[in-house]
């Protein structure tokens, strides 16, 4: 007999949100340094309504995790986002090579 996909994805979903809420609590999220961001140096492009649907790699402490974001902010080699774990706001610089687009 087959399994409702769409309640396993369900579930799947809840359980990474806690884990998600747990790891957040327990360490502090991770960004660039200003001497990697070169923000004197490099372009930079400020988004006035950031709305680009990203995924990111992020670190709270030394754990990654994967969390959608939004793109607010960038330079040709780092990228700064918005997310959100339950009513907390968090923003971070990454790199551009951690972030994937995601479909529209």
């Amino acid at each position: 007999m087959g399994t409702n996909r769409r309640y396993v994805d369900a579930v799947d979903r809840r359980m990474n949100d806690r884990a998600l809420v747990t790891i957040a609590r327990g360490a502090q999220l991770q960004t660039l340094t200003p001497t990697e961001l070169r923000l004197g140096e490099v372009p930079l492009t400020v988004d006035p309504k950031p709305r680009r649907a990203v995924k990111v790699w992020v670190r709270f402490g030394d754990v990654p995790v994967r969390v959608d974001a939004v793109a607010a902010r960038w330079t040709p080699d780092a990228i700064g986002i918005v997310f959100h774990i339950e009513e907390t706001e968090y923003r971070c610089w990454v790199w551009v090579g951690a972030v994937d687009e995601q479909p529209s």
